[in-house]
């Protein structure tokens, strides 16, 4: 792959580049962001780690800015979408009745039960980066499984929420358990630590129904991924260098020897003598795996996933919420034979048609 130059043909260069990640997209299945483009780019031998910011700049602020690649052709973050978008219906009022009526026939397919009564855990799972979420995310739906990006470490509300979920499942009688997957860095081995401070902040919260804060205490964590041994076993890509999201680094390596890095100010970086970094480092040197790698092995990535959540349910988890689906259209499906609702609404539905 030749990436667009500044010169006379950048025009045509744009166009070219576009075109390969348009004919490239359609063997993948979903989007990803523009880093995890870097990531598969990367993985084929078209671009090397030092062309990531290059490439990121020329999807994100050349190709979709000017119209080369759709807008909306790379992932994007769930909460930067609008709210409140409304869409004129096409049809006649009294068609979009019968619609209604018609989907009553089969509303029991779309009731939601309570999947996880009778079950031993319930289980929620926040993910680094948006490239993750769309990864997992039908591993997740088959498994009813609520999943969401947090990046760096969310925003209070997020944390309420889904403190409130297991709030409720806890006094279900489940045990409850958020999963977790990441990028392999320093702070990758503490993030249990993180994320249950981060859910005791919380505890003495107060919802506008007055409902309370949820103590983590009997919440198990679980870091699931990236591990050290799943990226050597699926030969993932490192990063060779420990730069933070702040704009700092950790730790250098100079003359082939590991020295105290630098913040964005240019001050000896805190960090470098913790013991969870000196442990990182001695374990895996100066470098790091981001989370959106798995984009380059979404089979591997989504098995890990499926893997990781049947461990707690189990293999025939699918099979019993099925179950809990049947009983459903079992239920209706008796009333509307006993007392002919069936008829009647497909006789309401006739009339609407002749209109």
């Amino acid at each position: 792959m030749k990436l667009p130059s500044r010169g006379k043909n950048r025009d045509i260069e744009m166009r070219e580049f576009a075109d390969e990640l348009k004919s490239i997209s359609q063997t993948i299945g979903f989007k990803v962001s523009a880093r995890g483009w870097c990531y598969i780019l990367e993985q084929d031998g078209l671009i090397t780690k030092a062309q990531f910011d290059l490439v990121e700049n020329l999807i994100n602020n050349g190709c979709r800015r000017d119209g080369t690649l759709p807008i909306d052709f790379v992932a994007e973050e769930e909460a930067r979408k609008f709210s409140g978008v409304e869409k004129p219906d096409e049809e006649s009022p009294i068609k979009y009745v019968g619609g209604w009526l018609d989907g009553a026939l089969n509303a029991e397919h779309y009731y939601t039960p309570n999947w996880w009564k009778g079950e031993e855990y319930y289980i929620q799972m926040v993910v680094e980066k948006i490239d993750l979420k769309t990864l997992f995310e039908p591993v997740c739906e088959e498994f009813h499984i609520p999943i969401a990006t947090s990046k760096g470490w969310s925003s209070m509300l997020q944390r309420a929420e889904y403190a409130r979920r297991f709030k409720d499942a806890e006094e279900m009688g489940l045990s409850c358990v958020l999963l977790y997957c990441g990028d392999h860095d320093p702070d990758g081995g503490r993030i249990s630590f993180f994320l249950r401070k981060n859910l005791f902040d919380l505890i003495h919260i107060k919802w506008s129904d007055d409902t309370e804060g949820y103590d983590p205490f009997d919440l198990k964590i679980d870091p699931f991924g990236l591990k050290h041994d799943f990226i050597i076993a699926n030969n993932l890509s490192w990063i060779d260098n420990l730069i933070t999201a702040s704009g700092g680094c950790i730790a250098e390596m100079v003359d082939g020897k590991i020295v105290q890095g630098k913040t964005k100010k240019g001050k000896p970086h805190p960090n470098f003598h913790l013991s969870y970094v000196q442990d990182y480092l001695n374990k895996y040197g100066v470098r790091k795996c981001e989370a959106n790698v798995l984009v380059v092995k979404p089979e591997e990535g989504r098995e890990l996933c499926r893997q990781t959540i049947e461990e707690y349910l189990g293999k025939d988890a699918k099979d019993r919420f099925q179950e809990r689906r049947d009983e459903v259209v079992r239920i209706v499906s008796e009333f509307r034979e006993r007392t002919g609702l069936n008829k009647a609404i497909q006789k309401a539905i006739d009339l609407i048609e002749k209109e």
